[in-house]
């Protein structure tokens, strides 16, 4: 069999994603401070970037309104691959192009739904433990191993290592160690140094008495079954009444598990709104935050490098319009990121208005190709614009992928019922219950399909876990 070497041509179509689209696509996914970082860094990297100020772009919107009161027709935005035309590009009449969704807004309501609070560096665990030692002893040896011991605190108030691990030389009374963590042992909060969590109970458990008596055994004895609430077998082994055990095993639920947690020294997180739903009257608006986000416009020194071709060398020109191009596609993709995500939030607006009037009883499902088909955009898009991004709502804040979830079928065959409506009816039953009854997940489900609902055991069982409610056997009062 001969072997030979062809040439042969073929056409063939391939998608490319370009940097500049993958680019436009990373906008759609940053949330309010994402894209402020990312426009700061392009300031930086671009020169013929410039931020305009906040009195330039009022005059220039106000100048705009007046010429399309007067009728006048305004210049369409130009598109990246005219290369030959970037030197006659009308850049100011460019930002003008974001009218159909930046809306001015009465400054005080926005600080209304979204105040700014300031806060102090909370006081530390280390900080408030070491101010009681030092009012508790002034014993040079046990103000050593009580800094020690402090010092081996861990996040949550336990001593991380064994007593003999403490750094330090050995002391002349081998009882110094145990009795500086007595001593730390005694100060606020309760509980605080224990080596184990079946100590740190105790510890609380110290200064109640003879009231504590069964619930220091359940802890000593029983610790590893409390977690199952079995109230019957626990009262068998006790030898006890199952209302005693009950009486128990609530004075322990109150005990704290981790006493340095209040003390603890994590920066609280703020959410911002990327945009917000206000109600005006009888109507929503939607509002997008844009405080902080620098308004964009291409340096006039740099246009005029363009419209100047003969004067400069190729390398100039050619790094001119490529920046030139840079410049453009980032005012584009923000553009049409904010757009975006305008009209995708009107787009809930519409579908889940009974929701922002009356609560998460009226929640209807939704699915991104709903919202999609509403605005013409695939649903990839609406994936992307809804991630990490939160809203404000006359019901409160949530994440906008809140507002898109399956529905659960109705027992007539008619219209579906929203999976966070249902799982609030569970909630509710589970609230009012009869504690000395409690409903079991099958009962649960006969009341849902009196109600219209139809849904499977397993699936209120799962939203149950998910509101972190127990069963009915460890939810049951004596």
């Amino acid at each position: 069999m001969a072997l030979e070497t062809k040439l042969s041509l073929r056409q063939t179509q391939r998608m490319i994603m370009t940097q500049s689209l993958q680019q436009a696509i990373g906008l759609l996914q940053l949330n309010r401070m994402e894209l402020i970082q990312t426009v700061r860094q392009e300031l930086e990297e671009n020169p013929l970037l410039e931020e305009e100020l906040v009195e330039a772009v009022e005059a220039a919107e106000e100048a705009a309104g007046t010429k399309a009161e007067a009728g006048a027709e305004e210049p369409a935005a130009p598109e990246p691959q005219q290369e030959d035309k970037l030197s006659e590009t009308d850049w100011e009449a460019y930002l003008q192009d974001a009218s159909d969704y930046r809306r001015e807004f009465p400054r005080e309501e926005l600080e209304r739904v979204a105040p700014e609070e300031t806060m102090t560096r909370p006081r530390s665990l280390a900080d408030h433990l070491t101010f009681q030692l030092y009012l508790s002893t002034s014993d040079p040896d046990m103000l050593t191993y009580g800094n020690l011991i402090i010092g081996n605190l861990d996040e949550n108030g336990y001593l991380a290592i064994p007593l003999e691990q403490l750094n330090e030389a050995p002391a002349s009374d081998s009882s110094l160690p145990e009795r500086a963590l007595r001593l730390v042992q005694s100060l606020d909060p309760m509980g605080v140094a224990a080596r184990d969590l079946r100590e740190c109970l105790l510890l609380q458990l110290d200064t109640l008495g003879a009231e504590a008596r069964l619930a220091r055994c359940l802890i000593t004895e029983h610790l590893a079954e409390l977690e199952h609430r079995n109230v019957a077998r626990l009262a068998d082994r006790m030898k006890v009444s199952p209302r005693e055990v009950q009486v128990a095993l609530e004075l322990i639920a109150s005990l704290e598990p981790k006493p340095g947690r209040t003390f603890s020294t994590e920066e609280p997180r703020y959410i911002t709104p990327d945009v917000y739903i206000l109600k005006v009257d009888d109507r929503f608006v939607v509002v997008l935050n844009e405080d902080g986000l620098p308004r964009l416009r291409v340096s006039g020194y740099y246009r005029t490098v363009l419209t100047r071709r003969e004067q400069n060398s190729k390398e100039t020109r050619e790094y001119v319009e490529g920046k030139m191009r840079s410049a453009l596609w980032l005012i584009r993709s923000i553009e049409q990121r904010q757009r975006t995500l305008f009209k995708v939030t009107e787009s809930i607006v519409k579908f889940q208005r009974e929701f922002l009037e009356q609560g998460i009883s009226a929640m209807r499902p939704l699915a991104l190709k709903e919202v999609a088909e509403d605005i013409s955009m695939h649903e990839s898009t609406v994936s992307r614009v809804t991630t990490n991004k939160y809203v404000h709502t006359p019901q409160g804040l949530f994440e906008l992928k809140y507002f898109f979830h399956r529905g659960v079928p109705a027992t007539d065959g008619g219209l579906t019922v929203s999976s966070l409506t249902v799982k609030d009816i569970v909630r509710r039953l589970l609230t009012q219950e009869d504690q000395g009854k409690p409903l079991s997940d099958q009962k649960i489900v006969e009341i849902l399909q009196q109600q219209g609902v139809e849904i499977a055991r397993r699936t209120v069982a799962k939203y149950r876990s998910q509101l972190r409610i127990p069963s009915s056997s460890k939810r049951r009062r004596y």
